[in-house]
């Protein structure tokens, strides 16, 4: 597969989504310690890790598997937390792309329910579909995590089911176990509904601010 991921810099109205890189490390060590209590089933790192964080994702964006994102406020500057585009799958003999996962996605707490979330997620799953011209966009999260669950659903994705020691916890002392991971998707035909409920969405934020 010659197919890499690569990460453009993506941009609205009260986000921008830049590539990944060091340069975020002061913000992101901020961002992350702001209220931890949303993070039980994710991976954030802390202040101190943030530096290895970064060297982690952007070894496996050399693979060509993740294109890692820091998300940063337009109001501030600053960046308040990561997403990433995840896992490219192939037509069949072709070097075309026909699927590709969102996830590795936190926020700080202060950036929570602001609209951020809403307008990073229509910003990377329009690249998909427009630019990229995919099938299927992916989310998956700790089955256990509702919290995130119910971001996703809110975001427009269909709940698939439940793939049983599916990847990785990151839940506190759940270190070297595996999780059970809520998969969800939208697939091409649904996405003009899934972007004006996203729009409108933003739209009723922005009128408000």
């Amino acid at each position: 597969m010659s197919f890499k991921l690569e990460a453009p810099v993506l941009e609205g109205a009260l986000v921008r989504l830049e590539p990944l890189d060091h340069r975020h490390a002061p913000d992101l060590a901020v961002a992350a310690e702001e209220d931890r209590q949303s993070y039980g089933f994710t991976w954030v790192p802390r202040a101190d890790e943030v530096a290895q964080y970064i060297d982690a994702q952007l070894a496996r964006a050399a693979t060509g598997r993740l294109a890692p994102y820091a998300q940063v406020a337009k109001s501030t500057g600053r960046a308040v937390g990561a997403t990433s585009y995840w896992d490219p799958r192939m037509w069949p003999a072709e070097d075309r792309l026909c699927a590709v996962e969102v996830g590795f996605t936190w926020l700080a707490t202060s950036a929570q329910g602001t609209g951020l979330n809403a307008e990073a997620k229509l910003l990377l799953f329009g690249n998909a579909f427009e630019n990229w011209d995919v099938a299927r966009v992916d989310l998956k999260t700790d089955a256990r995590n509702q919290r995130s669950r119910a971001a996703i659903e809110k975001a427009g994705a269909r709940f698939e089911g439940v793939l049983r020691n599916w990847s990785q916890s990151w839940a506190p002392g759940e270190e070297g176990r595996l999780r059970d991971s809520a998969v969800y998707s939208i697939i091409a035909t649904e996405w003009p509904d899934v972007r004006s409920q996203l729009e409108q969405r933003l739209t009723r934020v922005l009128e408000r601010s």
